[in-house]
């Protein structure tokens, strides 16, 4: 199933049944519901900004963007984070009163709704699970949490219909929304690495360097550029040094053997030889090769 399909999926869901939450919430007196609506509301908006982001992720690159769209993927699951964060800590601030004063709650309107919910979501979460973004892994992950909270209403209900501690209402919305957090605030830190250019995730930069020293007609790496555009597709930036201009069609071809070897896509190969060492601190470039693997992947 394309990502695209499936993202459109769970906006409407999302969008549907936030405003089915907003109005029950309301009418069943229960602050753990609207807190979720809040969650929901947030996540549809997001889902449509990473709906619309995401498909123009999927486009080739071009004269305007000569490294491709896939930034763009990431915007979308940036601003996600940003808007769950700053959701879940509103509900917080509201419900923190409600603890000393809680409000009585229609425990039976809230276990058919919460019924429901948890159905939709797993259905939902069943539509996106296979995806391979940072986007969809966001996504999926939060139709986790929502039939999480879901199942925590339904049991709330449950003991409301015996015991009127109307005070768990108030509680589990606070535990909602702290869940809430703390998924999401390091999502954002590491999509916003990835947006810096940070090193992939995973990868030790001096290994690979030291790797490619061993290389047999390598006498020194003088520049080695790793990044993601995307949190998937790695790239790489190589300058090195040969013993002996001669080998420099092997020594690319081991370079470039041992960089994909380790998951890397786009790889640019700079050589220059050691013989005229002027030139290999100078970076001279004798020949620059870059050869952006177009291999891509179709879900």
């Amino acid at each position: 199933m394309s990502s695209k399909f499936a993202v459109w999926i769970a906006f409407f869901l999302n969008l549907s049944y936030a405003i089915v939450e907003f109005i029950a919430g309301g009418v069943f007196g229960s602050s753990a519901v609207l807190a979720d609506s809040v969650h929901d509301l947030g996540d549809a908006i997001a889902i449509g900004v990473s709906a619309v982001l995401e498909t123009i992720s999927n486009r080739e690159e071009d004269s305007q963007y000569t490294l491709g769209y896939k930034r763009f993927s990431l915007l979308g699951a940036l601003i996600t984070a940003v808007i769950l964060m700053t959701g879940s800590v509103l509900v917080i601030l509201e419900n923190l009163t409600k603890l000393f004063h809680p409000q009585p709650v229609n425990d039976e309107g809230i276990l058919w709704l919460g019924i429901i919910a948890v159905t939709i979501n797993v259905l939902a979460s069943l539509v996106v699970r296979k995806g391979k973004t940072k986007n969809e892994s966001i996504l999926s992950l939060h139709f986790l949490e929502d039939t999480l909270g879901w199942v925590a209403v339904i049991l709330m209900a449950i003991v409301l219909r015996f015991k009127d501690w109307y005070i768990l209402d108030p509680l589990l919305s606070l535990v909602i929304s702290f869940f809430v957090l703390s998924k999401a605030i390091p999502r954002f830190w590491s999509t916003l690495k990835v947006f810096l250019d940070a090193v992939p995730e995973g990868v030790d930069i001096k290994k690979i360097k030291s790797d490619l020293e061993q290389l047999e007609h390598v006498a020194s790496v003088n520049q080695l550029n790793l990044w993601t555009m995307d949190g998937l597709e790695k790239n790489a930036i190589v300058h090195v040094c040969l013993k002996q201009i001669e080998d420099m069609e092997a020594s690319k071809k081991a370079i470039r053997h041992h960089l994909k070897d380790i998951g890397f896509h786009n790889i640019t190969i700079e050589v220059d030889s050691d013989q005229d060492s002027h030139a290999c601190h100078k970076r001279d470039i004798h020949a620059i090769e870059s050869q952006s693997g177009h291999d891509h992947h179709h879900h």
